[in-house]
């Protein structure tokens, strides 16, 4: 049996031996399990059992270099498609996939829009095609990808495969989606419910978010995860931590790839317990022991939440996914909800400067890469950062352009000489007095560590250009007075269509206003998840996704409230009991005076106790013994 063969499990999990025996019906499958729940098996072990390649389509180079070095441990033939291989290579590439008996092709579905792969993948025998995190096809999921809506292109390169559509999380309206993206053919559905019974899901009000994040962590004291919405808060909570005895690490886009690796490596290994992350942490972490997931910011959606929040407790051992907030917080958020509403008006500004920066004519379409520095372009036309940048997604997501980010290491100084040196170097070289007081005022440390700068902000509090700013910067380095390592370019732009202004902007208005109408829902939705304290959380969470939960889970701070209540209730009932048998009757008010309790509780109490029959309420409306 190629379960216990190459997974050493003995026994499926439900249900994912049905959802291999339609895969190898030739059925299209649309397969919602919850994150951890051995979605790969659903297609690896059919395609072991057929002829030809499978090709799968994922989101995340890290997430299919893992799949695709597990598959060779067991001996299985697998390889990925990246950035880093030559045509030359990938032309040897398909030669193995075609002769060399080859089992996965793994891609990412902007690999997927070159046509050189296309047509390569067109003389591959191909069964089965896997898309895994699904719900990145459709504006409503959480993740969502224009890229993914290219995939479908694959029913016309190989209509004989058939498609299965693999996710942890998925409404409604992401199911429809994804049918219809993917061109899925009468597919068959398989959905484990998204409970989890050992996963406590709770939500705390703290005025000290910092101290109750510690008492958390040394009550917990096992990996954890922090989630944080800034690149900044990952840096500045991991040092706030390790100053504090935690050991952390921290982890967001901005840093490079071994800086990533390091600090994966090191908390997988629990040489640091604890990652302060952004997002960016998110597909692909299986770490099975991960006992709490804390949100130190209000997630964007309740999707984003369960993702995160499913990446606790996957060894079935009691796990906690914990969200802190305050008024502090609740301010925040909805002030990053309100930049990521770009009304019409907006986006046609910043398609217009757009245009204007990169100096594109009226009418023009010249299919170049623009080189692209977002802060630059911001600070040019003083305009707000994180705004103009949701502004950008959303012309990328209806396929006015494209937005290539690729996050270099921002620019750093290290002074490499002493400070009697650098005094003297001021007192003879005038001109470079300013920079050189700016540096040492503006950043810690410099003479120590490799130190980030940002040049944009020197050359503004110098009042000069950037250009020369970093010419003096070389300099200073040529002088051997600092070390200075300068930023590569950060992004680019590509755009897809002819410049035409506000009739560029009216075609796509209707989704446009259709994307910010689904924003504000799911902001709606995550804030009335995290204010409302009567219901149970997972009943909540259980219900967005259209599951009913018949019982309470008993382990969120809700249901932990209520059971304490209940006992609360219990105390009140004795002393109610004890005083009405003294006194033979009584009325509610006698008994809320003679009682040190609060009083709605007591009127709940005789409430319980009227409907328990152990007491009686007389024609007076007074409370006696039965």
């Amino acid at each position: 049996m190629l379960l216990q063969e190459y997974w050493k499990h003995d026994e499926f999990r439900h249900p994912q031996e049905e959802i291999i025996k339609a895969v190898l019906a030739k059925k299209d499958v649309i397969a919602l399990l919850p994150t951890g729940g051995g979605k790969s098996i659903c297609f690896q072990i059919p395609s072991l059992l057929s002829k030809g390649v499978c090709l799968v389509i994922s989101p995340l180079i890290a997430l299919m270099q893992d799949q695709v070095n597990n598959l060779k441990k067991k001996g299985i033939k697998a390889l990925v498609l990246t950035s880093k291989l030559t045509e030359s290579e990938i032309i040897i590439a398909f030669d193995n996939l075609r002769y060399g008996h080859i089992k996965f092709l793994y891609l990412s579905p902007e690999k997927l829009q070159s046509e050189f792969i296309q047509s390569k993948i067109k003389q591959l025998s191909i069964h089965l095609i896997a898309v895994d995190e699904a719900h990145c096809i459709s504006e409503w999921g959480h993740d969502f990808r224009p890229s993914y809506l290219k995939i479908a292109i694959l029913r016309k390169l190989k209509p004989n495969a058939n498609i299965i559509a693999l996710t942890a999380t998925a409404t409604a309206k992401v199911k429809l989606d994804i049918v219809a993206n993917l061109m899925l053919k009468n597919p068959i559905y398989f959905q484990k419910s998204l409970q989890r019974e050992h996963l406590a899901y709770q939500v705390f009000k703290t005025e000290d978010i910092f101290n109750k994040l510690k008492r958390i962590l040394i009550k917990i004291n096992k990996p954890s995860i922090v989630y944080v919405n800034s690149r900044k808060q990952t840096k500045e909570i991991s040092a706030y931590l390790n100053k504090n005895n935690f050991k952390s690490t921290y982890y967001n886009g901005g840093l490079s790839i071994e800086e990533k690796e390091l600090a994966f490596n090191n908390w997988l290994s629990e040489k640091t317990k604890t990652m302060v992350a952004t997002n960016a942490f998110g597909m692909g972490i299986d770490k099975e022991n991960v006992a709490v997931v804390i949100h130190l910011d209000i997630p964007n959606s309740i999707e984003n939440y369960m993702q995160e929040a499913g990446r606790a407790g996957r060894n079935n051992k009691k796990a906690f996914s914990v969200i802190l907030y305050n008024e502090n917080t609740v301010h925040n958020f909805n002030k990053r909800a309100r930049k990521s509403i770009i009304e019409i008006d907006y986006l046609k500004k910043i398609y217009l400067l757009l245009n204007q920066h990169l100096k594109i004519a009226l009418g023009e379409l010249l299919e170049n890469k623009y080189p692209f520095n977002l802060q630059e372009f911001n600070s040019k036309y003083n305009l707000d950062i994180l705004k103009t940048y949701n502004a950008i997604k959303l012309l990328e997501k209806e396929g006015i352009l494209i937005f290539n980010q690729n996050y270099y290491r921002k620019s750093n100084v290290q002074f490499c000489t002493s400070n009697n040196t650098v005094l003297n170097y001021i007192n003879k070289h005038y001109k470079y007095k300013p920079i050189i007081q700016l540096l040492l005022r503006s950043y810690g440390g410099i003479f120590e560590n490799k130190t980030e700068i940002n040049e944009y902000f020197l050359a503004k509090k110098l009042k000069m250009s950037k250009l020369k700013t970093v010419t003096q910067l070389k300099h200073l380095r040529f002088e051997k007075i600092l070390d200075y390592e300068l930023q590569s370019v950060q992004s680019s732009l590509v755009f897809l269509v002819m410049r035409e202004d506000e009739k560029t902007i009216y075609k796509i208005s209707k989704n446009v206003k259709k994307h910010n109408s689904q924003k504000k829902e799911k902001t709606k939705s995550i804030i009335k998840y995290i204010f409302d304290n009567q219901t149970c959380r997972n009943k909540q969470l259980l219900s967005y996704f259209n599951e009913t939960a018949i019982k309470n889970c008993g382990i969120c701070e809700v249901c932990l409230a209520q059971k304490k209540t209940h006992l609360d209730l219990k105390d009140i009932a004795k002393k109610i009991n004890l005083i009405v048998s003294k006194n033979k009757k009584l009325d509610a008010k006698e008994i809320v005076i003679l009682l040190d309790e609060k009083e709605e509780f007591i009127l709940k109490t005789l409430q319980l106790m009227l409907e328990k029959k152990w007491l009686n309420l007389n024609s007076e409306n007074k409370y006696e013994q039965r």
